[in-house]
C-alpha cells in the first residue's frame, strides 16, 4: 500500500495546493463487511498514472482546501471506470484540486470494485463504501471543519452510477450504522453517468455490478431513474450528446425524473465531447465547471 499511495503521491506534490492532501483514511479499520478471504492473486494495481484495479482495501483520500480557505462544504468524489476498475488522477485528485481552489474539502473515494472473488455479494459492495464514506464524512465533520448539511457526493460515468445509488438509496443502510449517521447526500453532481440498467444501459457496467444473468427485479432496482422521489437529493448533471460509451438518455432519464419529482436539477448537455473528458471538454468551449460553480453558489455550496 505505500508504495501505491507514493505513486499517487507524485501527481500531487507538484501542485502547491496538494500540500493540505493527508493520508490515506481506511474505512474499515475493524474489517470489510461483506468480505471473503481474498486470493493472493487479487493484487491491487496502479497502472498508467491514473488506472487502479483490484481494490480490496477501501479508502478516503482526503483533499483539505489551503489555510483559511475552507467554506465548510464536502464532497466525495467517485472516479469512473465501468465498476472495472477507477480513474484515480483523471476523476479523483485532478477534480479534488478544482474543488479545493473554491473552498471544498473533496474526498476521493477508492471504493471496491464489485467482484465475487473477495465480496459475498458483489451486487452491494461498492454502495457499502459510498454509504461509509458519507457516515465518516459527518461523523468527523467537526474534526475537519465540515458543515454535517452541506455533504455531497459527485460521480463520473460508472462512478456516477455509485453517486446516484447512494442518491436514491440511502435509506437503506448497507453498513452497520449504529449512530443512525445520515447517509443521504445533500446535493449530487454526475457527470456523463451511468444510470440506466434497461434500454440505454452501459453494458459492461451493468454486468460487472449484477452479473449477466441478472434479474428483471435487480436490472429495475439499480436503474436509478426508478429510484427518484421528492427526497431525492438536488442534482446537477452534465454530458455530452455524442457520447457513444453511455448513451446521453442516462442523463436525460435521470433528470426528467428529477423535474417529475419536483426536485430542483440543473443539466448542461453539450453536442460533443464523446465520453470521458473529465475536467475538461476538449471538443466544447463552455467549461461545465464554471456551471457547476454556479450552480453551487446558487444552492449554498460556495460562497
Amino acid at each position: 500500500m505505500k508504495y501505491l499511495f507514493s505513486a499517487l503521491l507524485l501527481f500531487t506534490m507538484s501542485v502547491a495546493v496538494y500540500a493540505q492532501q493527508a493520508d490515506p483514511i481506511d474505512l474499515y479499520p475493524a474489517g470489510v463487511p461483506n468480505s471473503k478471504s481474498t486470493p493472493a492473486s487479487y493484487v491491487e494495481k496502479f497502472e498508467n498514472g491514473d488506472w487502479m484495479s483490484r481494490v480490496s482495501k477501501p479508502q478516503l483520500l482526503p483533499f483539505f482546501p489551503a489555510e483559511g480557505k475552507a467554506n465548510g462544504t464536502a464532497v466525495v468524489i467517485c472516479p469512473g471506470g465501468g465498476y472495472a476498475g477507477l480513474s484515480m488522477v483523471k476523476e479523483g485528485q485532478k477534480v479534488a484540486l478544482k474543488l479545493n481552489e473554491i473552498g471544498i474539502t473533496a474526498f476521493v473515494l477508492k471504493y471496491r470494485l464489485p467482484s465475487d472473488s473477495i465480496m459475498v455479494d458483489k451486487t452491494i459492495g461498492p454502495l457499502q463504501d459510498a454509504q461509509r464514506a458519507m457516515q465518516m464524512v459527518r461523523q468527523n465533520a467537526a474534526k475537519w471543519h465540515i458543515d454535517p448539511v452541506k455533504v455531497g457526493i459527485m460521480g463520473f460515468s460508472a462512478g456516477g452510477h455509485l453517486a446516484s445509488t447512494e442518491g436514491t438509496h440511502y435509506s437503506k443502510a448497507v453498513v452497520p450504522n449504529p449512530d443512525n449517521v445520515n447517509l443521504r447526500p445533500d446535493f449530487m453532481m454526475l457527470i456523463y453517468p451511468v444510470i440506466t440498467f434497461g434500454q440505454y444501459a452501459h453494458t459492461g457496467s451493468r454486468d460487472n455490478l449484477l452479473g449477466k444473468n441478472a434479474s428483471q427485479k435487480m436490472l429495475d432496482l439499480y436503474s436509478n431513474e426508478k429510484q427518484i422521489t421528492k427526497d431525492t437529493p438536488p442534482t446537477f448533471i452534465a454530458h455530452a450528446e455524442d457520447d457513444d460509451v453511455v448513451p446521453v438518455q442516462n442523463a436525460l432519464m435521470f433528470y426528467n425524473n428529477l423535474l417529475a419529482a419536483n426536485v430542483k436539477a440543473e443539466m448542461h448537455i453539450y453536442q460533443s465531447g464523446g465520453h470521458g473528458f473529465g475536467l475538461n471538454n476538449p471538443k466544447e468551449s463552455a467549461d461545465w465547471f464554471a456551471e457547476l460553480v454556479v450552480w453551487m453558489k446558487a444552492n449554498g455550496g460556495v460562497k
